[in-house]
C-alpha cells in the first residue's frame, strides 16, 4: 500500500526528548485503507514522540467522531471515538517481529511512517456492536424498528416452569440426571 506522506515523521534531525505533532483524520484517510465502514469521520490527532539514544516511543492520542450506520436500524450517527495507542520504534537487523507494538526499522532509517499504527487504533476504537443513541433511549422512529417490534416474539419465556415448554426437552432433561 502506497505510503501518505503526511504520516511519515523524520526522526534524524530531532533532538533527545519529547515532541509533538498534530493531525486532523478525516474520511479520505479510511478511504485510502479501502475502509468503507465509516460514513464521514473527524478525529484529532495527536502524536507524542519520545526520541531516545536507541529507540523511539510513539503514543497517539485520538478523540471525535466517526458517522457509522447503527447495527439495529441502520441510520447513520455520530459515534464518539477516544483512545490512545502506544508502540515503539527499535533499529535492527530483524524486521519480522510478531510483536505489533513494536515497529523494527533498520539501521540507518531516517523517518517512519505511522499511518498503519493510526488506521489500526482508530478502527479497533469503535465499539463491536453499533448502535443509534436513539434506539437505546427509545426516540427514533424508524420502520425498520417498527417492522422488529411488530416481529417480537410474544409472551414470556423467562419462566422455566412455563406449562407451553416443548416436551421433547422434558426427556433431554431425563437424560442429565440419569448418570
Amino acid at each position: 500500500m502506497k505510503e501518505l506522506k503526511e504520516f511519515t515523521i523524520p526522526f534524524i534531525g530531532l533532538k533527545i526528548g519529547e515532541h509533538r505533532f498534530n493531525f486532523k483524520i478525516e474520511k479520505p484517510f479510511f478511504e485510502h485503507f479501502e475502509y468503507v465502514e465509516f460514513n464521514d469521520a473527524a478525529i484529532n490527532l495527536e502524536v507524542l514522540l519520545v526520541k531516545k539514544a536507541t529507540l523511539l516511543e510513539f503514543t497517539l492520542f485520538f478523540n471525535g467522531t466517526v458517522n457509522v450506520n447503527c447495527d439495529v436500524s441502520n441510520e447513520p450517527y455520530d459515534q464518539q471515538i477516544n483512545g490512545e495507542y502506544r508502540f515503539v520504534v527499535k533499529f535492527g537487523e530483524e524486521t519480522n517481529v510478531d510483536d505489533e507494538d513494536l515497529l523494527v526499522l533498520p539501521h540507518g532509517s531516517h523517518e517512519v511512517n505511522i499511518q498503519q499504527f493510526i488506521y489500526e487504533s482508530i478502527v479497533l476504537a469503535v465499539p463491536a456492536k453499533k448502535i443509534h443513541p436513539g434506539v437505546e433511549d427509545g426516540t427514533l422512529e424508524n420502520e425498520t424498528l417498527k417492522k422488529l417490534e411488530e416481529l417480537r416474539p410474544k409472551g414470556n419465556n423467562n419462566n422455566p416452569d412455563d406449562s407451553k415448554i416443548d416436551p421433547r426437552w422434558d426427556e433431554l432433561k431425563k437424560l442429565l440426571t440419569d448418570k
